[in-house]
Order: structure tokens, then sequence, then C-alpha cells
């Protein structure tokens, strides 16, 4: 994944740290409706977790379980920052691998990507591990698999008008309601959900 690697502030804005709403016309059907959050968008590609999809029939704790993050005990209590926390469905690749969007008040060495000022993903176990002690970021979002593009495969479908992006408030990333996030995406750009049709520009 090369377009994870940072660039230097000269070169042309990309879609990092913003949020793509997937438009009506959205051929893919496993990006319907979705909202995912772009972790990473350069000449060499993008990646992205999507924010409004639960994974279905996993549980947080039976997650960690799996993981070996924590013993499988039914006993065992997990701090109230993650006990409630629902697993997403990150995006199609990789979906057997965790990752971990989490507010910048917690980073790993060579581990964490930092994405703006409020807002990074790691994607090894000691952040679940951290959460599961009560020492992990105060928000997060955990997800399994995430969205790729090729090289200038998500400017073509913005292109398209396949997407409609916008700036990422960290309040929305994090927000636990998932289903209610894709017509608040849209109620930020000031659209309204029954109005929106497949013809539409971006942000």
């Amino acid at each position: 994944m090369a377009y994870l690697a940072r660039r230097s502030s000269s070169e042309k804005p990309y879609l990092d740290g913003k949020v793509l709403i997937a438009m009506p016309g959205m051929e893919d059907k496993r990006f319907a409706r979705s909202v995912v959050y772009v972790c990473a968008h350069s000449a060499d590609g993008a990646m992205g977790i999507m924010i409004n999809q639960i994974a279905p029939q996993i549980s947080i704790h039976d997650l960690l379980v799996q993981l070996d993050v924590i013993p499988d005990r039914p006993a065992i209590r997990l701090p109230g920052s993650i006990s409630n926390l629902q697993v997403h469905r990150g995006g199609p690749v990789e979906t057997g691998r965790g990752f971990v969007l989490h507010s910048s008040d917690y980073f790993i060495a060579n581990a964490t990507l930092p994405i703006d000022e409020n807002v990074s993903l790691t994607a090894t176990l000691e952040i679940l591990k951290a959460m599961a002690a009560g020492t992990g970021p105060q928000n997060a979002l955990l997800a399994l698999g995430y969205a790729g593009w090729d090289a200038g495969q998500l400017d073509r479908e913005i292109q398209m008008n396949g997407w409609l992006h916008l700036p990422a408030p960290p309040d929305f990333v994090f927000d636990p309601y998932a289903p209610g996030k894709y017509d608040r995406a849209l109620s930020l750009l000031g659209i309204e959900p029954s109005r929106l049709s497949t013809q539409a520009g971006h942000a």
C-alpha cells in the first residue's frame, strides 16, 4: 500500500481526512449507501475505512477473544470505553484484518499513521490490548477490512459522480450510531437525502 506513505506539503491536495459518500448510482453494490473515511490518498492510489457499516454477528468481546487479546472467560469485563464498541465492516479488502481509526491522543511509534490533527490509524494488536486495558485512545472506531483504490481509480469514480466528499468532523467520524451516518453526511453538505439523484457534483 504505497499510498500510505506521507507526502510533502508541497504536493497537490488529496482527500486524506475527508469522507466519501456513495451516490445512489454507485455500481459496486458493496459500497451502496456507504460512508468512507479516507485514510490515505496519493497518485499511487487510496485507502479508506467504511464508518457506517456494522459487521454482522461479531461482537467486540468475541473479536478480542479470537485475537487472543483477552481470555475466553464470561467474567471478563471490558472498560466502559470499549465494552459497547461495535465492530464495523471496513471494506472488502483484507477482511480478516483489524483497523482502528482513533483520536490522536494515542500513538505507537512506527505503527500509527497520523491522518490529520484529530484522527489517526493504527492496525496492530497493541492498540487493542491498550483499549482492553483502558489505556487506549479516548475515541475509536474498530473495523475489519478496508476499501482500496488503484492509482487514479478513486479520482475517476469521483469524476463519474460515484462519490461526494466533504471534510470529516471528528464527532461525525466517531459517532457510535452507524446507521444514521449516511443521511447525516448528506445533511452536512446541505443535501436532503430524499432529493439526492444520481446526477450531482462533489464538494
